[in-house]
């Protein structure tokens, strides 16, 4: 297993959940949020989570989730957690993993190192912090669309909770993100993909085979 944690994004048939565990991810992502290309509701996800070994971590991505929404996910008895990516307070952060007793990963998007800075108020709250682009204003997803930001912004950050890196990754560029950043952790959705919501096996293998060599 390579030293750092990998998280492959958005997956949503049996053959690339299987690639995944192949390449050695150590977290398998499952989107439910209508809007995006990549959504799965709960039924496929527990359909798909029921060939995912034990010690591979399924996680559940939501949008500003409604405690009825998150019920019907943990019915499924398939998560190992949730992650937030949306306008979720530290307070909402802190009493979803109270009610449902499941870690919980704050989505932080980024711009400016005040954004990384201010991440520091879900400390305590959430599990995970995840830095990811910032999306263009309107946009109609939080998040998988392929955007970085200026990487060397975490240089130095002191940051209160374990964390990971979102956003951009690919291939050709996650060995130096990981160079740059430092990041334990790295997620890659888009990255992986032939079209928006399609995953490629061939680019999961090739992807986690950057993050281990």
């Amino acid at each position: 297993m390579s030293r750092l944690a990998i998280k492959i994004c958005g997956l949503s048939t049996p053959e690339t959940v299987g690639a995944a565990i192949q390449a050695e991810a150590s977290h398998l992502g499952f989107v439910h949020f209508a809007k995006s290309p990549r959504h799965v509701a709960p039924d496929q996800i527990r359909a798909l989570a029921a060939a995912i070994p034990a010690y591979v971590q399924r996680v559940a991505v939501v949008v500003d989730p409604t405690d009825e929404m998150l019920a019907e996910l943990v019915a499924t008895g398939a998560l190992s957690a949730f992650q937030l990516h949306g306008k979720e307070s530290p307070e909402r952060v802190a009493a979803i993993r109270a009610r449902f007793n499941l870690p919980v990963w704050k989505a932080i998007s980024v711009k400016a190192r005040a954004d990384i800075d201010a991440a520091n108020a879900y400390a305590g709250a959430a599990d995970r912090l995840l830095f990811d682009a910032k999306t263009p204003d309107g946009a109609a997803l939080p998040g998988g669309m392929g955007l970085r930001f200026d990487w060397t912004l975490l240089r130095g950050a002191a940051i209160a909770a374990p964390w990971g890196l979102s956003g951009g990754l690919g291939i050709d560029n996650v060995a130096e993100a990981v160079r740059i950043t430092g990041a334990p952790m790295v997620d890659v959705s888009s990255g992986v993909e032939d079209a928006p919501g399609i995953k490629s096996v061939d680019k999961i293998m090739a992807f986690c085979k950057a993050v281990q060599s």
